[in-house]
């Protein structure tokens, strides 16, 4: 089976995570996406709680349908967490599958400072994303420039953030 690993901070997820990952389901670029939440940020970003991500998550996916899974793997991965790492680990436990790494193109200009990056690229060649904002990526939508830092922002000033979150999510981020 052919894997889209998709990680990140979803810290917390929105509406251009899932449009990420239908398109790579819809496009048919994978039969499945695993949205991986990173357990420590490599590049030591402040994170919301691990569990909460990952219950914020869980929500995501049942919306998205049975292609679509949170993956915990890198609550068990040692600190700080690397992708490579972290695909290695996968491909490890599931040499039934090819994986490939979801990136957006907000994180093309940081890629020389990924550990192993030239790795990822030879063994999980990359399905990089277009992001409003950043320049374009070939063969590639451009999805909305949404982020989980203004989701944040906005809650903290107690502004609605309903036509930024998937409606799935929205009511445990009320309550978090």
């Amino acid at each position: 089976m052919r894997i889209a690993v998709y990680g990140g901070s979803f810290n917390p997820p929105h509406v251009g995570h899932a449009m990420v990952a239908s398109w790579l389901r819809w496009t048919d670029l994978a039969d499945q996406v695993w949205l991986v939440p990173t357990a420590s940020h490599a590049f030591s970003k402040k994170l919301t709680p691990f569990e909460l991500r990952v219950r914020w998550l869980e929500a995501l996916v049942e919306s998205l349908g049975s292609w679509a899974q949170v993956c915990t793997i890198e609550a068990t991965m040692p600190s700080p967490s690397y992708t490579f790492d972290t695909l290695e680990a996968l491909a490890a436990m599931h040499p039934e599958h090819s994986f490939r790494l979801v990136i957006g193109a907000d994180n093309l200009a940081q890629r020389h400072l990924w550990h192993r990056w030239t790795d990822i690229e030879a063994a999980y060649s990359p399905i990089v994303v277009g992001r409003a904002g950043y320049p374009p990526v070939p063969d590639a939508p451009t999805f909305p420039g949404v982020s989980s830092t203004v989701v944040r922002e906005r809650l903290a000033s107690g502004l609605s953030v309903a036509h930024l979150v998937p409606s799935a999510v929205l009511p445990l981020l009320e309550t978090s």
